[in-house]
């Protein structure tokens, strides 16, 4: 797992056969890993884009790696799905819209700005997800927890945008008000995709025979995602 946000509230609970043993279990999981493969499709896109818009040859095949690993992320979970005996394109269906309305509000206008929606925004829903993850079966949070690992791409993200404020310190105000702005837009499709799907946010809240947070867990882990995105934005040398 990356540096940051750490997944705990659940320690000594057996989750091992909940998939198989239960209708509602089983439907949470589908959703969070059906949610979690659509965000990495669309991360893997937006990757994709930002390569063509690269300053230099390096610099346009570091991001086409980072590209390609999100694929592959991609491709693990539908794997598991396959795994669990669901289609994969039904247990993304409910998540597109709200995916893709983060990504059209959050179109970045130029290089720069895609690498800080990659670190910055993309992050935030990552490190949600990874709290839920606390809530499922071992396998499960294996799977979710693999394909969240930085890979390297924290390190190079950090580095290109603080040497492009070096370079141009002017940058940093504009950066700073983008990264902003990715937050509120990636805590509203956080919470969407939690509310509006009830079967994900009993895996938080909990469901008779299966505990989930109390209110005051909840708070702690939206200020460990607040603290988180302080974090990056500090990383890359910008005011949160």
């Amino acid at each position: 797992m990356s540096e940051g946000v750490t997944v705990g509230a659940t320690d000594g609970l057996d989750l091992s056969h909940q998939v198989e043993q239960s209708p509602e279990f089983r439907a949470a999981v589908v959703d969070l890993l059906g949610a979690l493969a659509y965000g990495e499709l669309m991360a893997f896109s937006q990757l994709a884009r930002d390569a063509e818009s690269a300053p230099s040859h390096p610099d346009r095949a570091e991001v086409s790696r980072l590209a390609v690993a999100e694929f592959h992320h991609y491709e693990a979970i539908v794997a598991r799905l396959e795994q669990l005996g669901v289609d994969p394109e039904g247990a993304i269906a409910p998540f597109v819209d709200a995916v893709d309305h983060f990504h059209e509000r959050t179109a970045p206008n130029d290089w720069l700005e895609g690498l800080v929606k990659a670190y910055v925004g993309d992050g935030i829903a990552q490190d949600f997800y990874r709290e839920i993850s606390a809530y499922v079966d071992e396998d499960t949070r294996d799977i979710v927890l693999s394909v969240l690992a930085d890979l390297g791409r924290d390190a190079y993200i950090v580095a290109a945008v603080r040497g492009a404020i070096k370079a141009d310190p002017k940058v940093a105000g504009r950066l700073a008000l983008w990264g902003r702005r990715l937050v509120g837009e990636a805590l509203t499709q956080a919470q969407r995709v939690g509310v509006e799907r009830d079967a994900l946010a009993s895996l938080l809240v909990g469901a008779p025979g299966r505990p989930g947070a109390d209110l005051a867990e909840l708070g702690r882990m939206f200020a460990r995602l607040t603290d988180e995105h302080t974090r990056r934005m500090g990383n890359l040398g910008l005011s949160a």
